[in-house]
């Protein structure tokens, strides 16, 4: 069984879906989960948290904001002293063809998605390399490796994090830091359960095991990859997408 515990753990995006799975299967591995999230929007993921007898707190943070990110990093060395685990899973969409694609919607998507993902691994490494060992996971998508239409922002952000793990992992490897991804398929979020069931049959006969994923199939991937049974694992992307692309 994996063992988090005492470690700590900042997570992005962790007010709903994904990044609200991701938190709470840290903590019930024993994590003390810092859930970082606009305003206070991950609230209820940390009272759920703590009402299943886990360590969180709120941590109110606009990744798109490089400012708030150094207080947020500061904000948890100083109470703790440490980050263990960084998850970089802020994310948003701004779908839109190409043709039509407005110029803030490119970068409200690049700076939300990849560029917070630059700020937030730079400002974790210098502690992580203090303390001699951390995990960072990045959030990626399966868009991110195929493409869609209608996705350009959205791909290239994705796509952009598999390429800056597989850097960024070079660099840190020897400071016993692992810097990995996750390239989610279709997902069980609010999006998906807000589509028609003929869209939602056509999207799960593409894919090979019959379903879509959910929340958790993403979490345990995620708390796998920070634990020390991958420690030999780094630069790599996993790929929890049913099959959809191989």
């Amino acid at each position: 069984m994996i063992d988090l515990s005492g470690r700590i753990a900042l997570v992005t995006g962790a007010s709903r879906g994904i990044g609200r799975a991701i938190s709470k299967k840290l903590a019930a591995q024993g994590a003390i989960v810092v859930a970082a999230a606009r305003a206070q929007n991950a609230r209820e993921t940390v009272d759920e948290i703590i009402g299943a007898g886990g360590r969180a707190e709120i941590a109110s943070t606009d990744v798109s904001d490089a400012r708030q990110i150094d207080a947020l990093v500061g904000g948890v060395l100083e109470r703790h002293g440490r980050i263990d685990v960084l998850v970089n899973n802020a994310g948003i969409a701004r779908d839109q063809l190409m043709l039509r694609m407005k110029r803030d919607d490119w970068d409200a998507v690049i700076a939300t998605n990849l560029t917070a993902a630059f700020s937030l691994t730079q400002a974790v490494l210098k502690p992580m390399i203090r303390q001699k060992g951390g995990r960072i996971v990045c959030i990626s998508s399966v868009v991110g490796q195929g493409g869609n239409a209608g996705q350009a922002n959205y791909a290239a952000s994705k796509a952009g994090l598999i390429g800056f793990v597989k850097s960024v992992a070079q660099e840190v490897a020897s400071r016993n830091i692992t810097v990995n991804a996750v390239a989610p398929g279709l997902i069980e979020t609010d999006m998906t359960r807000a589509i028609t069931e003929s869209v939602r049959g056509d999207w799960t006969a593409r894919i090979p095991l019959k379903r879509l994923g959910t929340p958790d199939d993403i979490a345990a991937a995620v708390c796998f990859l920070a634990s020390d049974e991958a420690s030999y694992i780094t630069g790599q992307v996993l790929a929890v997408n049913g099959g959809i692309y191989m």
